[in-house]
C-alpha cells in the first residue's frame, strides 16, 4: 500500500466511523434528556467529517489520473475495493465503540452546561483529568443487548432494509462513479459527477424515511412512551444495518460503475 492510497484509506475511515458513531449522540441526548446540545456537540465532529470528505474526492480523483497516465488502472479494482473495506471496518469499530462514546458525550453534554465554550471543553477533555475519565468509561458492548435483539423493536425492517440499501448507495457512490471515469475516460467528468445523483437519492431516503422514524422514537423515549432498553435496541439494529450497507457495497460496486458509465454516455 503506497502513501496516498493509505490516506485515502484514514480519511475514509474517519469519515464512516464518525458516521457510525452518531448513534452514540443520540443515546447520550435521551440520557441527559438534553437532545439539542447532544447534536450540537456532536456537529463538531461532523464538521471534522466533512472536512475529511473535501479531501477525499480530489484524492480519489488525483489516483484515477495517475491510472490512466501510466496505464497502471489494474490496481485500481484492488485499491478502490480496499477503501470500500476501510469503511466496513470503521463502521464495525463505531459500532464497537458506541457503549463508551455515549458515556464520553453524557459527560461533555454535561461539561458544557458549565463552560458553555467548545475550545474550554475540548482543553478538558485533553486535561489530565479528562484523559482518565476517558480510560475508566471505556467498556466493550455487552453480549446480553446481541441476546435481546430477538425482542420487539421500535422500527420495522422495512426501514431496517432501507437503511441498508442507503448507507450502501452513500459508500459506494463516490468511488463507483470515480472508478466510472476510469472505464470511460472519454466522459470521466461526467461520471464523477453523477456521485452526487446516487449520494442525493441516498441522503433523501434517510433524512424522509429513515431518520424521522428516529427522531420520533427519541421524542418518544424522553416523554417515557418508548422504554430505554427498546431504544438500545433500535440502535443496535441500526448499526448492523450500517454494516451490512457497508459490505453490500462491495457487492454493489462494479455494477454501480458500468450504470455510471451507461448513464453518462446517454445524457
Amino acid at each position: 500500500m503506497d502513501m496516498q492510497l493509505a490516506v485515502i484509506c484514514l480519511l475514509t475511515f474517519g469519515i464512516n466511523l464518525i458516521g457510525a458513531l452518531a448513534y452514540a449522540a443520540r443515546i447520550a441526548g435521551v440520557r441527559t434528556r438534553r437532545i439539542a446540545v447532544s447534536f450540537a456537540l456532536f456537529n463538531v465532529l461532523v464538521l471534522l467529517s466533512r472536512l475529511s470528505n473535501s479531501f477525499l474526492g480530489p484524492f480519489l480523483a488525483k489516483r484515477i489520473e495517475n491510472a490512466l497516465a501510466e496505464g497502471t488502472g489494474e490496481f485500481l479494482l484492488r485499491d478502490f475495493r480496499m477503501i470500500l473495506l476501510s469503511a466496513t471496518i470503521a463502521t464495525i469499530a463505531g459500532t464497537l465503540m458506541i457503549p463508551t462514546v455515549q458515556r464520553w458525550f453524557c459527560s461533555a453534554i454535561n461539561d458544557f452546561q458549565d463552560h458553555r465554550s467548545i475550545p474550554k471543553l475540548v482543553m478538558h477533555a485533553f486535561a489530565r483529568g479528562g484523559l482518565g475519565y476517558i480510560r475508566r468509561t471505556s467498556t466493550a458492548p455487552r453480549m446480553t443487548h446481541v441476546a435481546e435483539l430477538r425482542k420487539p423493536r421500535g422500527i420495522s425492517g422495512t426501514v431496517i432494509f432501507l437503511n441498508v440499501l442507503a448507507q450502501a448507495l452513500l459508500t459506494v457512490g463516490v468511488v463507483a462513479s470515480l472508478y466510472a471515469g476510469y472505464l470511460y475516460p472519454e466522459y470521466r467528468v461526467t461520471a464523477s459527477q453523477l456521485s452526487a445523483v446516487v449520494n442525493g437519492f441516498a441522503t433523501i431516503l434517510l433524512f424522509v424515511l429513515i431518520d424521522p422514524q428516529l427522531s420520533v422514537m427519541t421524542d418518544d423515549v424522553v416523554a417515557g412512551n418508548i422504554s430505554e432498553p427498546m431504544f438500545r435496541r433500535t440502535i443496535v439494529w441500526l448499526s448492523l444495518s450500517r454494516i451490512a450497507g457497508t459490505l453490500l457495497a462491495q457487492m454493489l460496486f462494479l455494477p454501480a460503475a458500468w450504470l455510471v458509465v451507461l448513464v453518462a454516455g446517454v445524457i
